[in-house]
């Protein structure tokens, strides 16, 4: 049984059922209480959720005591976000108790493997173009706090893994779009462009960040993020400790807008020229060796679905 922290979120709902349609059983941690959601109904094997705080150990120790855990996805991300008590030392010290609570238990109950979400943003400030490859040297500073964390945490889980024997593995996961993500993403616009012609509306200009025509950035399906992350979760043997998990292409707004107006032919939203330039995307010859992981969403497959989705009722 494999425990997904974060299970009920947007990765990780796709990342349960593509676990459960590879016949694994899942318990999901969440930390208010929920239940399954109807995404997951007609799966092929049933799913728990426990109400847990991975800040507190006892909880999850009390869950590794009602199943038999045997591997673990760790996609809930706890950061020190300002919280206004002006405790910015405190905020950290909870954001690293998660991690380091999942990997005492991931010890304490003997787990084939730990897999951890990272982060595209980690590659911020390699000066390198095309293909980001996993052993490529990153930049000890961070232009946000999301990929900082995650860099420190790629950096504690290298040691534990050494220290304790476990096996810890980092997804490096890419700009991940698509069913119950957020309209509206901090870094790409593309969720905001495909909900607004799957509503008939236009686009808030305040909402596009990084919005030029030519701005690219591997722009990776949720549904062939979480079958990546569920193929190297459950493969019998890795090579490898960090795993890009992405389309292992950079692609374009204006490819999307494309996309968007072979479904929505009305859709008459120009974006700005003068973007970057630059075309980095995630090198997944690793994903694609070990376990045989090709993404099956190409960009126009993608936004069709999405925009399905959206106008079945759907409100993410």
């Amino acid at each position: 049984m494999i425990l997904v922290t974060g299970g009920l979120g947007f990765v990780g709902s796709h990342t349960v059922r593509a676990l459960l349609e590879q016949g694994e059983s899942c318990v999901l941690v969440q930390r208010r209480a929920a239940e399954a959601p109807t995404s997951l109904a007609g799966a092929p094997v049933d799913v728990t959720v426990e109400q847990a705080d991975i800040g507190d150990l006892a909880t999850l120790r009390a869950i590794g005591d009602r199943h038999d855990i045997t591997g673990i996805v760790h996609l809930a991300g706890p950061m020190p976000w300002a919280t206004g008590d002006e405790r910015p030392v405190d905020d950290v010290r909870t954001a690293l108790d998660g991690l380091l609570n999942i990997v005492t238990v991931a010890q304490e109950w003997g787990v084939r493997r730990l897999g951890v979400a990272s982060t595209i943003g980690v590659y911020h400030g390699v000066d390198a173009e095309g293909p980001l490859r996993e052993d490529m040297p990153l930049s000890m500073t961070s232009g946000h706090l999301i990929p900082a964390f995650k860099k420190v945490g790629e950096l504690l889980g290298d040691h534990l893994a050494s220290a304790t024997g476990l096996d810890i593995v980092n997804y490096r996961i890419g700009a991940i779009w698509g069913p119950l993500g957020h309209p509206v993403d901090l870094f790409f616009p593309v969720p905001h462009l495909v909900h607004s012609a799957a509503r008939g509306t236009a686009p808030d200009p305040a909402q596009l960040t990084n919005a030029h025509a030519e701005d690219a950035i591997d722009l990776c399906y949720v549904r062939d993020c979480g079958r990546a992350i569920a193929l190297l979760q459950t493969a019998d043997h890795l090579e490898h400790r960090t795993y890009n998990v992405a389309s292992g292409r950079a692609t374009t707004n204006a490819e999307v807008l494309d996309a968007i107006r072979t479904v929505v032919p009305d859709f008459a939203v120009e974006l700005p020229t003068g973007g970057s330039g630059r075309r980095n995307h995630l090198d997944i010859s690793r994903a694609r060796k070990d376990v045989g992981y090709q993404p099956e969403y190409d960009t126009e497959r993608a936004v069709a679905d999405y925009i399905g989705w959206l106008r079945a009722g759907n409100d993410r």
